[in-house]
This record gives structure tokens, sequence and C-alpha cells, in this order.
């Protein structure tokens, strides 16, 4: 991918802005001269943390297909233009059941449903920018699914899928889907359980670490990559294991029929 750094003059679009990887995110591309533009629920806490970082804050609930569109509508008739878009709000679910389903799928909706819906929302923008960069905050939990949560698993495990399928799709409009990562970090997520990684001794991500990773994912990020963030480690690309080719019967590597493949791999 050639190198797109963010700087001056380019616009970026954060979902769930308000939150740690939000706050951490818009600070450092606002330091390199990006307009961020902040969206989250709408709330007086929310709309602060927009005014202390100095960018402009727009009310956004990510399972509302619409809304999602006159976000993204709003950003271009204000600052001209889309080059970022930031797919990073989400919750977790916290009950004990062993499947509450209402649960579940409240996860499912916003942290697997909320990337789709921001996706197709931001594509003709990145079109119209001539290309740019959606950059998905899926989790550690999407490769390696957590019993205490199995909607969070189930939601990330769809969005890294959803990144890697629509990749080739975009290859060709240089438009490029990464997804970030990471372990257990230092969020509001953990609340319920930070006593237990103190306990452990266990060490947990700053925000800052993963808005580095976001931020390295916009500027020179592989199409389709899922980049690993832990502590001691930094950001790495996730290395999918191959499935078994299927075979034909003189025992040759079968083709991919062409219809199946997308228009950047024919």
């Amino acid at each position: 991918m050639t190198d797109t750094t963010p700087g001056p003059g380019s616009v970026a679009l954060v979902t769930g802005g308000a939150g740690g990887f939000g706050r951490a995110l818009t600070a450092k591309l606002r330091a390199l001269g990006v307009t961020v533009v902040l969206a989250d629920l709408d709330s007086e806490r929310n709309r602060q943390v927009a005014a202390e970082l100095g960018a402009p804050f727009v009310a956004l609930d990510v399972t509302d297909r619409a809304a999602n569109r006159a976000v993204v509508e709003q950003v271009e008739a204000e600052h001209g233009r889309l080059d970022a878009v930031f797919l990073n709000a989400g919750i977790a679910g916290g009950s004990r059941e062993t499947l509450d389903v209402d649960e579940f799928l409240r996860v499912v909706e916003v942290d697997l449903f909320g990337v789709v819906y921001g996706t197709e929302a931001a594509l003709p923008a990145l079109r119209r920018a001539g290309g740019g960069s959606i950059v998905v905050t899926a989790s550690l939990a999407g490769l390696s699914p957590m019993a205490t949560d199995p909607g969070y698993s189930v939601a990330k495990g769809g969005a890294v899928a959803f990144v890697r399928s629509m990749a080739p799709r975009l290859a060709g409009e240089d438009i490029t889907v990464t997804a970030i990562c990471p372990g257990f970090a230092d969020t509001a997520i953990i609340d319920p359980i930070r006593g237990e990684f103190e306990k452990a001794g266990f060490p947990v991500l700053t925000a800052e670490e993963v808005a580095d990773a976001m931020v390295a994912a916009w500027a020179s990020g592989e199409p389709g990559a899922a980049y690993i963030v832990q502590p001691g480690i930094g950001a790495v690309p996730y290395r999918f294991k191959g499935v078994p080719s299927a075979r034909t019967a003189t025992g040759e590597t079968a083709v991919v029929p062409e219809a199946l493949r997308p228009p950047s791999m024919r």
C-alpha cells in the first residue's frame, strides 16, 4: 500500500470517539493536523470530551443505518471531504447467564452491524475523495473467543471476517480496510474486572498504545490485515492459517471459479 500519512488537510471521522480509544486517537490525529470529527451518543459528557479535545461533535447511534449516512453527509458538507473513518464504537456484555440472547443481540448490533453500517455510509465519501482508509476496532476476542462474553466474541470475530472479505473488493479503489485487535486495555470495558488484572499482575494496554496502532493502520496498513496489539509486542499482523484446498479427481489443487473471486483478483 502507498503511504498516506495523515496530516493537515485530511479529515477523519471517529465513532465511539468519547471513549478511551476514541479520545486517545482524536488527540493523536489532532496533533498531526488532521481535522477530526468525534461521533458518539448524544450526552453532555460526550460533547464535553469533544470540546476538550478541540474536535467537532456529531451525535450518532451506530446501530441506526440512516444516521450513519447522515453523519457522513454532514462531515462532507462541513469539511469538504472524508479521508479516513475509524469504526471504533463498541460495547461488551456482562451477563453471568449461560446465554443471555437479548444482551448477545445488543452487542452484535453495536459491535458488528455498527461496523457494517459505518462502512456502507463512508464508502461513497471515500470514493469522492479518491480513496482513503477504514480502520475497524475489533479485538483479540475476535481471534481467540472468550467464554466470558460470547456476544462480544462473535461480534468482533465477525468484524474481522468483514474486514478480510471487504478488503479485496475495495483494493482497486485505493480504499484500505484494516482491523485493530487489542488485548485487554485500560478502558471502561475492563472496569468490572480491573481488580483481577491488578491482583494477577497482568499488564494491560494503554489507550495511547492502541491509538498508535490505529494511526499506523491509516498511514500504511495492509488491506485486510488484522493487527494484534499486546503489551510488550506492539502491533503485529495476525497470520491466518489457510484452510486445505480442494483437490481435483487427478489430485491437483482445484482453482476457485472466477465468478466467486472479487474483481481485483480475476
